[in-house]
């Protein structure tokens, strides 16, 4: 019996990636991306594009259901994009696209149900034992556009990640060099909102305010933008290599509140652009020193593993997963 078939979609910060799913599988040939702002800036929402997407295909009124994944807050079935200005609900995704299984969730959700659906070699472990069968419970932690995390729980109906929005609590202040730089964030940040978030520090824009902070302490030029400054960190230029290093120390004292507050025997996996990039220099830069950093229970913090998640389409295999196990009730 063949799988039905699903749209999928994950709305980031930046761009929407949209194709069809059977089963698990995400089918490769169907894959569209969309910048969002060239979409916005023609006067279509996200409704549109995914309107557009089945038109171009065909497939309208040919599909099982619709799971879309976005990034930023979701309630009651809609949900707003933090970093453009669109929202969408199951309603209306039910009338774009023809389907009555409508599905509109966080992309961290997302992330959390395409665990176990990734191939192993696509979630590398970089510190720690595999997960704790015992205690399934997982940590999934977003660096890119913005930042996030969630919680990935296994119960005996199933498993549920509650939505968060963890990337806008307040950036962790341990030295002096941390308020001098929450001080910064707080009258630079491009989003200021009266203190310094995580996420101001935390995400591709975050890491360019960390470096004009770097650059300033330094009395130094900065570079232009974070692929600039990915660029110079391949080079191992001394401001680029300074920046890496107070990114990496916050994101792993930040990951360590996170997991305390989780207690994710199950692992720690990270995903997004900017993680990537970064877990590179974590060895380098004592990233799980600074996660492990937790007095008295420092040796607690070492039971939670860390991988990093480096298949690109991860939010869309998640909402497939969802989009299954929710037709199949």
């Amino acid at each position: 019996m063949s799988e039905p078939t699903i749209l999928v979609a994950d709305a980031g910060g930046t761009n929407t990636r949209v194709a069809l799913a059977d089963g698990f599988s995400v089918r490769g040939d169907t894959l569209r991306e969309f910048r969002n702002r060239d979409e916005a800036d023609a006067g279509r929402g996200l409704d549109d594009v995914l309107a557009g997407y089945l038109k171009d295909r065909g497939e309208s009124g040919q599909l099982a259901g619709a799971c879309v994944a976005v990034a930023g807050p979701v309630r009651g079935g809609e949900g707003r994009l933090t970093n453009i200005g669109w929202s969408l609900s199951e309603s209306r995704l039910s009338a774009a696209t023809g389907v009555e299984r409508a599905l509109v969730i966080n992309d961290m959700q997302a992330l959390g149900h395409s665990l176990d659906h990734i191939a192993e070699e696509k979630a590398p472990l970089l510190y720690g034992g595999r997960a704790d069968i015992d205690d399934p419970t997982r940590l999934v932690i977003n660096v890119g556009t913005g930042f996030n995390a969630a919680h990935v729980i296994e119960t005996p109906a199933g498993r549920i990640v509650p939505p968060a929005e963890a990337g806008h609590t307040n950036l962790p202040i341990r030295t002096e060099a941390d308020l001098r730089l929450a001080h910064y964030l707080e009258s630079h940040a491009p989003h200021r909102h009266g203190f310094p978030s995580i996420e101001d520090a935390l995400s591709g824009r975050g890491v360019e305010q960390v470096h004009l902070w770097v650059a300033r302490e330094a009395s130094a030029e900065p570079l232009p933008d974070s692929v600039a400054l990915m660029d110079a960190l391949a080079r191992e230029e001394p401001l680029a290599l300074k920046t890496a290093e107070v990114v990496i120390r916050l994101l792993g004292a930040v990951s360590g509140n996170l997991a305390l507050a989780t207690l994710p025997f199950g692992g720690i996996y990270f995903a997004g652009g900017m993680a990537r990039a970064l877990s590179a220099h974590f060895d380098r830069f004592g990233f799980i020193e600074a996660l492990r950093d937790k007095g008295r229970f420092a040796g607690f913090a070492e039971s939670f593993g860390v991988s990093v998640i480096l298949d690109d389409h991860a939010p869309l295999i998640g909402c497939a997963a969802l989009s299954k196990e929710r037709l199949s009730r």
